[in-house]
């Protein structure tokens, strides 16, 4: 689930359906949430709770045409987009409005150069792809990869994918027993969370209290874990699941190393006696 704050890209998708975890995302913004149908959950949740209540819902399948429109570059399911100006204008339909948030995340500017290591990696499996991020020191990002598609790039401007912020939760995830095979996952609570920023991790606690309230990422003492001001991208994994973390090192192993200083001496001749 993507979101956005301070800018709307002019094409957004593919757009996927609903489930119950990304809106209880997206109802901590009471966001207007672009979906194409969904599990039988979460569009029960969206019908009891899709005006404003939690999210403004935007269902393809009633909105779509107008909208929402297919791409012919891609295979459906894949294929529905829309646009930021066109979500405004639904944003009005839905009766939406812009409203001033305060920030919940606590951020801060770069860490100057002098104190970023030089190269780390993050892999995070999944059953059907593993997604890795390189952390690269001149921008402060972690350079993000996909298996089958290698370096991501995104579509519509052609830059590389490469937030400042990666943060990996573990969650609890259970099947809802239908013949999809669906998961739902227990986002209320607490769990653990690894941050990574500034090319290092810091481990701790993610906690949710109900389902409007943020989600919050605490560091081993109880404090707010400081993000890096950017892009952040959450990987949720379950409990079970691990991480492969190669840490970023002080020096650079791509340096040439300085030729030590010569410390032969030449020969002295011992004076005749």
């Amino acid at each position: 689930m993507a979101i956005f704050q301070s800018r709307l890209p002019e094409s957004i998708g593919p757009v996927r359906s609903a489930r119950s975890y990304y809106i209880a995302w997206a109802a901590e913004w009471k966001a207007v949430y672009a979906h194409a149908g969904g599990s039988p959950q979460a569009l029960a949740t969206l019908r009891a709770k899709g005006r404003g209540q939690y999210v403004y819902d935007a269902n393809e399948f009633r909105y779509g045409g107008r909208y929402f429109h297919r791409s012919n570059k891609r295979y459906a399911p894949h294929n529905v987009y829309t646009e930021g100006k066109t979500l405004r204008k639904l944003a009005k339909v839905l009766k939406a409005k812009d409203k001033e948030y305060k920030p919940v995340w606590k951020f801060a500017p770069d860490a100057p150069m002098d104190a970023r290591p030089y190269g780390g990696s993050i892999t995070v499996s999944y059953p059907a792809n593993k997604i890795t991020y390189r952390y690269a020191r001149s921008t402060n990002t972690w350079r993000r990869s996909v298996t089958g598609e290698g370096k991501q790039y995104d579509a519509a401007d052609g830059e590389r994918i490469q937030p400042k912020n990666v943060v990996v939760m573990w969650v609890n995830f259970a099947q809802t027993g239908d013949k999809k095979h669906r998961l739902e996952a227990d986002l209320i609570g607490s769990g653990k969370v690894a941050v990574f920023t500034n090319g290092k991790q810091y481990n701790g606690t993610w906690k949710k209290t109900s389902t409007t309230k943020p989600t919050r990422f605490y560091n081993k003492a109880g404090e707010p874990i400081t993000l890096t001001a950017g892009q952040t991208f959450v990987q949720v994994i379950p409990r079970y699941y691990k991480i492969n973390v190669v840490k970023g090192s002080k020096t650079d192993p791509d340096a040439t190393p300085t030729p030590a200083p010569s410390t032969s001496a030449a020969p002295t001749a011992t004076p005749a006696t």
